[in-house]
C-alpha cells in the first residue's frame, strides 16, 4: 500500500459510518495514542465500541486492527523523526512571537475597547500590507457589532470619512513603511472629531503622534504583530459586552444556517 495513513483516512472518510468517523478523527489527532493503545482503549477514548475500531480497519481496506496500527505506528515514528530534525529552525522562527505578544498597556486597551463598543460607527483603515490585518479586524468586529466600515487596500473615500462624527471611532493600522494614506485618514478623522485609535509599532510613529489612543504591536515589521493585537482587541470587546455580542452572533448563526454557509 503506497498511501500514508492520513491519506487513506482522507480518501475513505466520506464512506465511513458515523462511529468509524469518530475513531478516524481521534486517530488522526492522536496518532501516538493510536499507535500504542489497544482497540478497546481507542474505542473508549473515541466514545465508541471496540468492535467499531476493528471494523474501521476493514472499512479502510486493511487486514485487521494490527495492520491498521502498524501503518499508523510507522507514520507516527517517521513524523516524530521529522519533527526532531525541524525543531531547531522552528524554535528560531518562534522567537519573535514573544515580541509580537508583549504586554499591552491595560489602560489604553480598556479605553480603546470602550470606544469601539460605544461609538456610533467604526471605520477601520489599513493600507497595502496592513490591509490584511485591517480586513481581519473588520470581519471579526462585524460579528460583535453593527456599523463597521473598511478602507480599500490602497486608498479611501472622502465621502465615507465625511460621515464620521464625534461619536465615531477610527482604527488606523500603521507599521513601517508608513503610508501617507494612513496618516491622511487619521488627520481627517481628527478634523471630524472622531476618536482615533492607532495600532502601530511605536508611540511616535506618524499616526501614533496624533492618535487619541495608541496600541503598540511590537517593534517588528511583521503582519502577525497586527493580527495578534487585533485578536486581543476582539476578545476584550467580546468579554466586555457579552450581551450585545451574543445577540448579534445568535442572529448571524440563524442567517448562516438559512444560507447553508458552513458545512458543519
Amino acid at each position: 500500500m503506497n498511501q500514508s495513513f492520513q491519506e487513506l483516512i482522507k480518501h475513505k472518510f466520506p464512506d465511513l459510518s458515523r462511529g468509524q468517523k469518530k475513531v478516524a478523527e481521534f486517530l488522526i489527532n492522536f496518532m501516538e495514542k493510536g499507535s500504542l493503545y489497544t482497540a478497546g482503549q481507542i474505542g473508549k477514548e473515541a466514545g465508541v465500541s471496540e468492535t467499531t475500531v476493528i471494523r474501521l480497519a476493514y472499512a479502510l481496506g486493511l487486514n485487521g486492527f494490527s495492520n491498521l496500527q502498524e501503518l499508523m505506528r510507522n507514520e507516527w515514528l517517521s513524523s516524530t523523526e521529522s519533527k526532531e530534525a525541524a525543531s531547531k529552525p522552528i524554535a528560531e522562527e518562534k522567537k519573535p512571537f514573544s515580541e509580537w505578544l508583549s504586554p499591552v498597556d491595560e489602560k489604553e486597551l480598556s479605553q480603546a475597547v470602550d470606544a469601539l463598543i460605544k461609538s456610533d460607527q467604526v471605520y477601520i483603515a489599513g493600507f497595502r500590507e496592513s490591509h490584511t490585518a485591517a480586513y481581519w479586524l473588520y470581519y471579526k468586529m462585524n460579528q460583535l457589532r453593527n456599523h463597521v466600515l473598511l478602507s480599500f487596500p490602497t486608498g479611501f473615500l472622502l465621502e465615507t470619512l465625511c460621515n464620521l462624527t464625534s461619536a465615531s471611532a477610527v482604527v488606523v493600522f500603521s507599521l513601517p513603511r508608513y503610508t501617507k494614506e494612513a496618516l491622511e485618514v487619521a488627520q481627517q478623522a481628527k478634523k471630524q472629531g472622531a476618536k482615533v485609535i492607532a495600532i502601530t509599532d511605536r508611540r511616535l510613529s506618524p499616526v501614533g503622534q496624533i492618535a487619541d489612543i495608541t496600541l503598540l504591536a511590537g517593534t517588528t515589521e511583521h503582519i502577525l504583530s497586527l493580527l495578534a493585537l487585533s485578536q486581543i482587541v476582539i476578545s476584550s470587546m467580546q468579554k466586555r459586552d457579552e450581551k450585545t455580542a451574543g445577540k448579534r452572533q445568535e442572529s448571524l448563526e440563524k442567517l448562516y444556517a438559512e444560507q447553508g454557509i458552513f458545512l458543519e
